[in-house]
């Protein structure tokens, strides 16, 4: 065979090869992420979470960053979880990434008690707000054989002896089971100061003590106590929020003359510093990702109920709690 025609390219071949390596690139600027079609550089984005995976920060933030990607809103999210002061380690981190525009975190009302009782200067005001995204009521639980039939029942009884009503909550100082017992006690006339407070890790132990009847009472969110409800071990004198819940048969607060709402709730910050535009990039993805399937079927899943606020209602409903923690939290002598 002539050399110089031993050298020269087959046509098909080439053909051949040029098809490849034109999938090969295609497949290789496709893999491992989701093609996003409101971003067009597909970008990866951060989600850190203030707790531990299987808490309810971590619940709430996994279930939006999937309905985000699983709609192609956006590239997949890097998830990490910071643990340390009931959130307060977060949020210093998140402080420190001043500027940072491919961060956001969950956070609550938790949180915002936990940086004052741990004395920290990253507090939610000074971080960008982008959204509210759920909320939670409280219930008041007693066990089935309680003399408390009603609120106005253990109402009487707190005002006579404040000290001697023992309440029992699944947080810790500044948490949501804390608080809602201290502005409950304000509100009817009773001291906060003079509350017998128990804090229980989580809804296990706080049942526990319930059934054992180590507590008078129990304040916290209803999610956790279903069955013992459904199957009438422990009893809902009342919950918290402005409606009643569709899944408890008990009056609100304010339906049993006490005039007081109170919900605990999670949303969505994001650092300092970022810029107006990026902002409101961050806050397009969560208003799509909350018309998503995926998201209102994790609403339904954990029982949460749609709180979704953005922008200046945010904002003040923000600066709102913080004032009202700070005072809580101060009148105690805890902040």
């Amino acid at each position: 065979m002539h050399p110089s025609r031993a050298r020269r390219p087959f046509p098909g071949r080439t053909l051949v090869a040029l098809i490849a390596a034109l999938a090969l690139l295609a497949l290789a600027s496709g893999c491992g992420v989701t093609r996003g079609s409101d971003d067009p550089n597909n970008r990866r984005l951060r989600m850190m979470i203030p707790n531990s995976v299987g808490g309810g920060y971590d619940l709430t933030g996994r279930a939006a960053a999937r309905a985000m990607q699983d709609n192609h809103l956006t590239g997949r999210f890097k998830i990490t979880n910071v643990q340390g002061a009931s959130g307060t380690v977060a949020m210093q981190r998140l402080l420190n990434e001043e500027g940072a525009d491919d961060l956001m975190m969950l956070m609550g009302l938790g949180v915002v008690g936990a940086v004052y009782t741990n004395k920290s200067e990253a507090k939610p005001l000074k971080m960008t707000p982008i959204a509210r995204l759920v909320e939670e009521q409280e219930g008041i639980l007693v066990p089935a054989d309680s003399p408390f039939e009603t609120l106005d029942d253990l109402v009487a009884a707190w005002k006579k002896d404040p000290a001697g009503l023992t309440v029992g909550g699944g947080s810790g100082n500044g948490g949501p089971d804390h608080l809602f017992p201290m502005q409950l006690a304000d509100t009817i006339g009773v001291d906060p100061k003079k509350v017998n407070y128990i804090s229980y890790d989580g809804g296990g132990p706080l049942t526990t003590a319930l059934l054992g009847a180590k507590i008078d009472v129990g304040m916290s969110g209803l999610g956790e106590f279903e069955d013992q409800i459904k199957d009438g071990k422990l009893r809902v004198l009342a919950v918290s929020g402005e409606e009643r819940l569709d899944t408890v048969d008990a009056p609100t607060l304010t339906e049993s003359g006490v005039d007081l709402v109170f919900t605990n709730w999670r949303g969505v910050l994001a650092p300092p510093g970022i810029s107006e535009e990026q902002r409101d990039y961050l806050t397009g993805l969560l208003e799509k990702m909350h018309t998503t399937e995926e998201w209102k079927e994790a609403l339904a899943a954990n029982g949460w109920t749609d709180n979704f606020a953005t922008g200046q209602e945010f904002e003040d409903f923000l600066a709102e709690q913080d004032a009202r923690v700070a005072d809580t939290l101060k009148e105690l002598g805890l902040a």
